[in-house]
């Protein structure tokens, strides 16, 4: 199971302690790790590769979104066509 964490950050050190946050969890996603700060949220990400192993990079961006996620989406194929 992958591992995520996350806060609202309150000062300018967000990346060192997302950082830290993250190497808590490492063993729960030793495969990979990703992290988004802004100044309203930071999100870590660790990745125990399953599934995709090539791809699941995280946190995933879109336009005016960002979302980490732990879980598999089943009917992705179905969903990718709307």
């Amino acid at each position: 199971m992958c591992g995520i964490v996350g806060f609202a950050p309150t000062n300018e050190n967000a990346s060192q302690i997302l950082k830290k946050m993250m190497d808590r969890i490492a063993h729960r996603g030793p495969d990979g790790e990703g992290q988004f700060i802004d100044e309203y949220v930071a999100l870590g990400h660790r990745r125990l590769s399953i599934i995709d192993l090539a791809g699941g990079q995280q946190p995933m961006k879109s336009d005016n979104l960002v979302i980490v996620f732990n879980g598999e989406i089943y009917n992705y194929l179905e969903l990718k066509k709307i």
